[in-house]
């Protein structure tokens, strides 16, 4: 046997060998992310990008964030959600500027306060438990929210600057963009498309619009799905008057 071919024969070995155990090692690493990974995260592209459009004193958003949106946060439906909170609903803009809100100045001011929230804090998370908390806490949110969920100081910084009535401005664009128009608040859409009042069942539309790769979340085949049903809520209709 010559020895070319006999140095041939032993680099085939050898790669197939280097191959192999190549082919075991990604296998392997496959394995354990599979086991050890409690919660499987859809890419950004794959995720139900859902919005909602509302204002922070109207009854029905109000309730929406406080009991529905939560089912988001605290299971594992947040793995494929991107959530999307525009705090201007029902507000006008006037001619010069003035954003005239429907429950009166209180409410454009916790809107600009919510608008600062979610320009501050870092992540859909954090901003929503801090934006949960002022909903359930609207006369005192100061001493129930603004210390325990974020960054006061930078809070307050853009709360008492030109910021904020430029993210107001901001999110008037994006709410008098959509379409179809809304005509009420709490409005809210499923990649673009409206659910109008159809929102007693959000669990179960999220995970039916979900068309991602990676499998469901555990809520979506739980057996107790109807039980996180709720009840007609109330909503704000563009047009109505509010007496405040």
């Amino acid at each position: 046997m010559s020895t070319q071919f006999t140095n041939s024969l032993l680099v085939q070995i050898f790669s197939t060998m280097v191959s192999s155990s190549s082919t075991k090692l990604v296998f392997f690493a496959c394995f354990v992310l599979f086991t050890f990974s409690d919660k499987l995260v859809a890419g950004e592209s794959d995720k139900v990008q859902l919005n909602l459009y509302y204002e922070s004193l109207c009854p029905g958003c109000q309730r929406f964030i406080v009991d529905e949106l939560v089912k988001i946060f605290d299971s594992d439906l947040d793995t494929i959600t991107d959530v999307k909170l525009v705090p201007f609903g029902n507000a006008k803009v006037s001619d010069n500027l003035t954003v005239i809100c429907q429950h009166g100045e209180e409410e454009c001011k916790l809107n600009s306060l919510e608008a600062c929230v979610i320009n501050t804090l870092p992540n859909q998370k954090l901003q929503y438990n801090f934006i949960r908390c002022v909903e359930n806490y609207t006369k005192n949110w100061e001493s129930s929210c603004l210390k325990g969920y974020g960054d006061e100081k930078a809070i307050n910084a853009c709360y008492n600057s030109d910021l904020s009535k430029k993210l107001i401005l901001g999110y008037a664009k994006q709410t008098s963009s959509l379409k179809p128009e809304h005509e009420f608040v709490p409005w809210v859409t499923l990649n673009s498309k409206p659910l109008y009042t159809n929102l007693d069942d959000l669990v179960g539309q999220v995970c039916k619009a979900y068309k991602g790769k990676t499998p469901l979340p555990k809520i979506c085949s739980s057996s107790a799905l109807s039980e996180w049903k709720m009840s007609k809520l109330e909503f704000s209709y563009v047009d109505e008057t509010i007496n405040h």
